[in-house]
């Protein structure tokens, strides 16, 4: 079986402030760590175990997954997992990156978020080109408030050329059309990310072959979806995997909409979903955009 992991264990602690984040400066207790580094453990000794099936594992930690040593870790040795296809984790690239030079390149990928004012410009941009001169698969954005746009454009000057820049909407915030088109000139993509996607009824991949899962072990179709397929543990989710529709009214996540069937994503990011990088040259002439300045239903 081929299947794609959505994990996020308890660790709710992060090490920036942004004020657009609920988890700020969040710190977890030493019990908590602990307790979050116990369900890490098992998860990944859950799927070394899965030598029957593909697995794909995007980490989507609530705080900041890399400044632990347990996430490094779990992510070098998946990577290392000859039935493992793809590990990648969500991070602000706050930790340092010499420690995947024991990760395999071919399988490890991480997704960058440049937060300004949260860290130096100049150090975070010379973490990515220490990425880019590993061979690590990456992409790299920013959230897309007003405030954030020059930040973004010297990003996209500074980036190697493969990079992909990403630009996720900004929630509760309308961008007028001339907005989006300055955003969209930095991500051709970005007119996905600037409404919500009305999803009821919807095909969608996640309950078949995507799922998530907590520190628990509890499977969810998705993150924004509480109704609980199983547990991983006792294998009682395989028997609820099956193709089934969107049960909400929109999704307005990119790790929730990548995933409808509706959309083309899956086409734009083959090869790379889980780590956001698309499988073409993200300023190329051959990078399909949507159409209208809209996301598409």
């Amino acid at each position: 079986m081929d299947l794609t992991i959505l994990y996020r264990g308890p660790l709710a602690s992060c090490d920036y402030d942004c004020p657009y984040c609920p988890f700020a400066k969040r710190r977890d207790s030493s019990e908590q760590l602990r307790a979050d580094r116990a369900c890490l453990d098992r998860f990944t000794g859950w799927a070394a175990g899965q030598t029957g099936d593909r697995l794909s594992i995007l980490f989507t930690p609530w705080g900041e997954g890399l400044v632990r040593s347990w996430y490094r870790r779990a992510l070098v040795d998946l990577s290392r997992l000859p039935h493992v296809r793809r590990v990648a984790i969500q991070t602000n690239l706050s930790c340092r990156t010499d420690w995947l030079a024991d990760a395999d390149p071919d399988t490890v990928a991480l997704w960058c978020t440049y937060h300004p004012g949260q860290t130096p410009y100049d150090r975070f941009v010379a973490k990515c080109r220490d990425l880019a001169d590993r061979g690590i698969r990456h992409s790299v954005g920013v959230v897309g408030l007003p405030e954030h746009l020059d930040a973004a454009r010297r990003l996209r000057a500074d980036l190697p050329a493969h990079v992909y820049l990403w630009v996720n909407a900004a929630e509760g915030h309308t961008y007028d059309d001339a907005e989006a088109d300055r955003w969209t000139a930095l991500d051709p993509l970005f007119p996905y990310s600037r409404h919500p996607h009305a999803s009821a009824g919807l095909p969608c991949r996640t309950g078949e072959s995507v799922v998530s899962v907590d520190g628990e072990g509890t499977v969810r179709r998705c993150h924004f979806v509480r109704t609980e397929l199983g547990n991983l543990y006792d294998g009682s989710y395989r028997t609820a995997l099956r193709p089934r529709p969107c049960p909400l009214a929109v999704c307005d996540c990119h790790i929730g909409y990548v995933h409808l069937e509706t959309l083309p994503l899956y086409d734009e990011f083959a090869g790379g979903v889980l780590e956001r990088v698309p499988a073409r040259p993200a300023h190329g002439p051959t990078f399909a955009a949507p159409r209208g300045g809209m996301r598409l239903p």
